[in-house]
């Protein structure tokens, strides 16, 4: 049985990202409305991040993903087998599985998402060539 556990890094620097977008956004929109005041546009950006990104932390860094023989099993009784998955695409720090019915999952906050893929990718291969 293989794990894919969160990394905490990895978390911590998406949530980086996301406040300076929000920081950034939040003062153009109070630029472009006139407001005299668009610096609050950037303490209203971190700190609804960082709210986000506390409240968050917990529950997102406890989902583990577990590639076991031929199933790759998610939490909240997430479950996909190999020979269903249609494509695996690296997303921001995540991997994003796309499955022949359509569905589509995400492994979150990965240190090395090509790193996961390679792994699910090589034991697709040996699902195929005992098959």
């Amino acid at each position: 049985m293989i794990e894919f556990r969160p990394d905490r890094t990895t978390y911590i620097r998406a949530h980086a990202v996301m406040t300076a977008i929000a920081m950034g956004g939040a003062m153009l929109v109070l630029w472009l409305l006139g407001n005299p005041h668009v610096w609050t546009g950037a303490v209203a950006g971190f700190a609804a991040v960082v709210m986000r990104g506390w409240y968050m932390a917990s529950e997102v860094l406890d989902e583990v993903w577990t590639l076991e023989g031929q199933s790759l099993n998610g939490p909240y009784q997430r479950h996909t087998t190999l020979g269903n998955i249609k494509a695996l695409r690296s997303l921001a720090g995540s991997v994003q599985i796309v499955t022949s019915t359509g569905d589509k999952h995400l492994i979150k906050y990965q240190e090395d998402p090509q790193a996961v893929i390679d792994t699910i990718n090589k034991a697709r291969a040996r699902t195929e060539q005992t098959a």
